[in-house]
């Protein structure tokens, strides 16, 4: 047994064959992944690891299936079921993020390839079967639970992994995120909320759930995301940075599809992309080097639904400067933060005093988070626009 300490979950433990996944070439290469890409430009500290965080889903993955083997022997069918699922949800989030690129989504919009594609591709290699072997699980079993393809045979299980409303991944980065950026609002109530899961039965189908103690807890998970990406995900200066990456990406790999091939993925972490960058040309590539800010923020308007200030402003921005206006527009459903509502089927089921029932009803906070909300940022290109007239425009056109 290994055990490894960590700021969040405190000390991770792991078995030889585990070790030895994570010795393999794909897993050390998250160790030179930022779990927040450039977010570390708004918030210094948050130099944390996709590493880190693989070691921490699966330490909030034990605690969790832990809790649901207290509140529910009926969920395992013996002991040798809950050995092999143990075995199967710690591997897999183990390396549920090991297909990611540089910098993460800001690669994949450059490169045009999912990382859910990257990890079939992964999968495959010869050195991570043979370390899923060594575990007796089968590499097919693993992308089911990460991707959803071929579909999962056991639903709790894929909820954990990557599912829409209480998978480990989730629980882990709100609290590290929380914790390196400093942001109070990223933190829930994580003791309650897993005392609380229970695996209920819907419909003929196992579901991930909560009783109806923790329904609090639930609510503080619900508003941490909410706040994480109020604050640090869609951030105006990481959010800029971005832009300004993705510029610079499409210099250093002007044929995208030389990088499909996995070993010439693989090779790529946030180091060579930097290194690359000091060897580039481009206006972009300089100004990630000396952090120097080519937009400037003119105007943000975040979480309002109501377009009509916002549309104003950036049709007196386009009007007076044109070309130099950037619009940058993000949405999030916010019954998927954490809570994904697919027709009448239930988001989170919720054991209360008259039955279960879906989150959303069940209460009031997650019931009015459920619905759109939108982070909208006007920016401008410094050397097309003047910045204080920008934002006088805006005051201007908000104003009437």
């Amino acid at each position: 047994m290994k055990r490894i300490f960590d700021p969040v979950h405190h000390f991770i433990e792991l078995g030889a064959a585990e070790v030895a996944l994570l010795d393999t070439r794909p897993m050390q290469r998250l160790r030179r992944l930022r779990q927040l890409g450039l977010a570390y430009l708004a918030f210094p500290a948050a130099e944390h690891s996709r590493f880190s965080h693989a070691l921490g889903a699966l330490a909030m993955g034990e605690r969790v299936f832990a809790a649901l083997r207290d509140h529910g022997g009926t969920f395992f069918a013996d002991e040798n079921d809950y050995r092999k699922q143990r075995r199967l949800l710690r591997a897999s989030l183990l390396l549920h993020d090991v297909g990611h690129g540089p910098f993460s989504h800001a690669c994949e919009a450059v490169l045009g390839v999912r990382h859910e594609t990257r990890t079939q591709a992964i999968l495959a290699l010869d050195e991570i079967r043979t370390a899923l072997e060594a575990l007796e699980i089968d590499p097919r079993d693993v992308l089911s639970l990460v991707t959803g393809d071929p579909p999962p045979r056991n639903g709790v299980l894929k909820e954990l992994v990557s599912g829409p409303n209480l998978d480990a991944d989730r629980m882990d980065y709100l609290l590290r995120d929380a914790y390196f950026t400093g942001v109070a609002g990223g933190r829930y109530d994580v003791d309650q909320l897993v005392g609380s899961l229970r695996v209920f039965d819907l419909e003929g189908d196992a579901a991930l759930g909560v009783d109806g103690r923790g329904i609090v807890a639930l609510e503080s998970f619900v508003l941490a995301r909410y706040m994480m990406f109020a604050t640090v995900y869609f951030h105006h200066t990481t959010r800029m940075f971005e832009r300004v990456l993705q510029e610079a990406l499409r210099e250093i790999w002007p044929d995208p599809r030389a990088l499909d091939p996995i070993d010439v993925f693989l090779e790529w972490d946030d180091a060579r992309v930097f290194e690359a960058l000091r060897q580039a040309q481009g206006e972009a590539a300089s100004a990630l080097r000396e952090r120097r800010k080519l937009y400037g923020l003119a105007a943000e308007f975040n979480a309002e639904r109501d377009l009509s200030a916002y549309d104003a402003c950036l049709g007196a921005l386009r009007e007076r400067f044109g070309e130099a206006v950037w619009a940058d527009e993000q949405q999030q459903m916010m019954h998927r933060l954490p809570l994904l509502h697919r027709g009448d089927a239930a988001t989170v089921p919720v054991q209360t005093d008259v039955g279960l029932r879906d989150a959303t009803r069940a209460s009031d906070v997650i019931g009015k988070l459920s619905g759109p909300a939108y982070w909208r940022k006007l920016f401008i290109r410094r050397d097309g626009a003047n910045l204080a007239e920008a934002r006088r425009i805006c005051r201007a056109s908000i104003s009437r």
